[in-house]
């Protein structure tokens, strides 16, 4: 036999079939889908399965030098928001028993600082447009800026996950100091989810709810969601990872969490985003942008 034939049958596993690209999903489409399921009681809701599965794209591979044979796969999901990309490395990126379901960084300095250093997110925040990098269970998100192009982030992103997880690198330290807080980066806090006793009973059902059919539509989208609160019939929350700079989180709010709530319990009246002070900024930076193109069509109309 040819060694050329040979080579070429030996290289046959190393070669994997295209797989086909499915159109994006929204955290808005998921959620109204997730409540025109048969309705249930809140307190049955923990039993019903949302059924969202991530929409993946084709995987991207890495082959480890020193074991030809085997190989990473590094999947790609869309998300709402175009400046962000979930990936999943198929590797678990949270440490188990961590308090928190989701560690978010915002600036270099935050990668550095305790309670979460991560030299991963480190060297992601290095790469020249890369803004926000955010941890769920199994993903990470990143985020850049809206002049940066995911052609030249990409494969940087895939490089250094790749050798963080063939390296054995620990992707989260866990540092002794917990009181945090230092640029960008919460101090150590339990899931805002999770039970407290202290919580009325109405708190209980909203947390509930929020957990078991919002949440798995919000990671989805490569972000997750905090609870801060209930006041006056409110509903406060806060957008994390690709869902918090997304044009279309207001809408997520309002047609989706907002309409849900308010349909499984009558207490609920609508829902409030806590925004940092950076996104306020931008929000109104935003609104402005939109008051002046209404004002430009409606000059040209006339």
């Amino acid at each position: 036999m040819p060694s050329s034939t040979r080579l070429l049958r030996g290289l046959a596993p190393l070669v994997s079939k295209p797989s086909t690209r499915p159109s994006p999903s929204s955290a808005t489409s998921l959620l109204l889908r997730a409540w025109q399921q048969p309705t249930t009681t809140v307190r049955q809701a923990h039993t019903a399965t949302p059924g969202l599965r991530p929409r993946i794209q084709s995987p991207a591979y890495a082959i480890l030098p020193t074991q030809p044979r085997r190989t990473i796969f590094i999947q790609t999901a869309e998300t709402p928001n175009a400046d962000s990309v979930k990936f999943l490395p198929n590797h678990r990126v949270l440490p188990e028993g961590l308090n928190t379901p989701f560690i978010e960084y915002l600036s270099p300095r935050s990668t550095i600082s305790p309670p979460y250093p991560s030299p991963l997110a480190a060297q992601l925040m290095n790469i020249d447009g890369v803004t926000a990098v955010f941890y769920g269970a199994d993903f990470i998100t990143v985020t850049k800026n809206s002049e940066a192009n995911w052609a030249h982030i990409r494969p940087e992103v895939f490089a250094l996950i790749t050798e963080a997880i063939t390296n054995g690198q620990t992707i989260v330290n866990l540092s002794s100091d917990k009181s945090g807080g230092a640029d960008g980066q919460a101090s150590e806090e339990k899931d805002s989810l999770s039970y407290d006793e202290n919580d009325s009973e109405v708190v209980g059902m909203i947390k509930e709810l929020l957990e078991t059919r919002i949440r798995p539509a919000i990671q989805e989208d490569g972000g997750d969601i905090e609870f801060k609160g209930f006041e006056d019939g409110y509903v406060l929350l806060k957008l994390r990872g690709a869902c918090r700079t997304c044009d279309s989180s207001t809408v997520t709010l309002k047609q989706g969490i907002e309409g849900m709530l308010m349909h499984y319990i009558e207490e609920v009246q609508g829902v409030k985003q806590i925004l940092d002070q950076e996104e306020e900024i931008a929000l109104k930076e935003f609104e402005k942008f939109e008051e002046k193109l209404r004002a430009q069509k409606g000059a040209s109309s006339s």
